[in-house]
């Protein structure tokens, strides 16, 4: 083969895939889970595998994200965020760079939009949800690539709001206190958390509260004045 059919096969191509996480409620038990793809052809057919696709050379990364992930899951995300980019060589038969993005929605939303698409006849196929720290073996790179989600996800939980993108937008502090232990994957003590959550500055108590069987909870919302952290001039879609 001469170099010139070489350089024909060189090609590397571009895909963008999101790792899209919810908080999922069995019980008096709450788990993160993400959705998953089923592969109807090869390589790797028939295993489970992240939403993606190709991206277009007329769309932007952020339209990729957005249009991929509705095309395989139909599903649109409340927050929306670029995560890494994972190109090893090895990590497909032909050379892919897959650009990965990562995404929150709250249970009711995700609820919401599968009913939606039942009702209209277009539900996408092939999709189920998982534990997201208790995954099938995935194609290609992609366990890889959520535990780096979930690496990510537990460290910025810490110093941003980025788990108002799992509650509604009251909440208890019990509620935001679950989901914390829900991406931590421990429990934490209700008084600390209280004291901690009240105190950061970040909460603003409203006059409602959450009621019944137990006593009635008052309901807190984000103060989206106060920032949590420097993102930098080019900021950060959310």
């Amino acid at each position: 083969m001469t170099r010139s059919a070489d350089r024909n096969h060189d090609i590397t191509r571009v895909a963008v895939s999101t790792v899209i996480f919810t908080v999922r409620r069995t019980g008096d038990t709450i788990s993160l889970s993400l959705p998953l793809v089923r592969r109807t052809r090869d390589p790797h057919e028939g295993q489970w595998a992240l939403p993606g696709g190709w991206l277009d050379i007329s769309e932007s990364l952020d339209a990729a994200a957005s249009r991929t992930l509705a095309e395989t899951t139909g599903l649109q995300p409340s927050y929306l965020e670029q995560l890494y980019a994972f190109g090893a060589v090895d990590r497909s038969p032909s050379r892919v760079v897959s650009i990965v993005y990562w995404a929150l929605l709250r249970q009711d939303d995700v609820d919401a939009q599968v009913a939606a698409h039942a009702a209209a006849g277009d539900a996408p196929e092939n999709v189920a949800w998982f534990d997201a720290t208790d995954l099938p073996g995935l194609a290609f790179d992609h366990n890889d690539i959520v535990d780096y989600a979930l690496w990510r996800l537990r460290n910025k939980v810490g110093y941003s709001r980025i788990a108002h993108g799992l509650l509604a937008d009251e909440f208890t502090l019990a509620e935001l206190r679950e989901v914390y232990e829900a991406i931590l994957r421990r429990r934490l003590d209700p008084a600390n958390f209280r004291r901690q959550a009240e105190g950061s500055g970040t909460l603003i108590p409203t006059e409602r509260f959450r009621t019944g069987s137990h006593r009635p909870a008052r309901l807190y919302r984000y103060n989206r004045d106060v920032e949590l952290a420097d993102h930098g001039p080019l900021g950060v879609r959310a």
